[in-house]
């Protein structure tokens, strides 16, 4: 497994070993010695699975008690996967980092505490599944805008699609009126 660090500390990039021939392929997505070895040192308490359609944004997302790590991949299809740093002391608040996950590349993205969290569906659909280190807590959970011009996602829209969003998400909250992390 390749640990790529990304243009925010903390945020990496994974990169599995893929064994392939005419059957199908392997890989490892998570091995706790593999990530203590590379000095990720945690416990997941809760993995998810979503399946979206085309042009579907979810996010941003993220919690203000219980903050969740979270380990990302795509086993159908294709997203574009975001992070946006929350951390009021970081020197890189408001700032995001985006990865193409999909089931052609296998790559992972680690979104440690402390980021909002989203992604928009390039395939027609997409399976998206996540371990987290905290548990779902809904009374503390926040959407950030996936719009909001002061962090200046650069999001790969498919077209002059608008994308499919929940209310929730409609909603956001503007980066000057969200709560800060940390």
């Amino acid at each position: 497994m390749d640990f790529e660090a990304t243009a925010i500390p903390g945020v990496y990039l994974l990169k599995p070993a893929v064994f392939g021939d005419g059957r199908g392929f392997f890989l490892e997505s998570w091995n706790a010695a593999t990530f203590r070895d590379a000095g990720f040192d945690l416990t997941f308490v809760q993995d998810n699975h979503s399946r979206s359609a085309r042009g579907t944004l979810r996010g941003l997302h993220y919690q203000t008690e219980h903050t969740q790590g979270k380990l990302v991949r795509v086993t159908s299809g294709r997203v574009f996967d975001v992070a946006v740093d929350l951390r009021r002391d970081s020197p890189t608040l408001g700032q995001w980092v985006g990865a193409e996950l999909g089931d052609h590349n296998h790559h992972m993205l680690w979104v440690p505490p402390g980021f909002a969290h989203g992604f928009y569906v390039l395939s027609d659909s997409a399976d998206f599944l996540y371990k987290c280190t905290d548990r779902y807590h809904p009374e503390s959970e926040v959407t950030l805008a996936w719009d909001d011009p002061a962090v200046g996602i650069d999001w790969p829209l498919l077209g002059d699609e608008a994308p499919r969003l929940s209310e929730k998400d409609r909603h956001g909250l503007a980066f000057a009126e969200a709560p800060l992390l940390g």
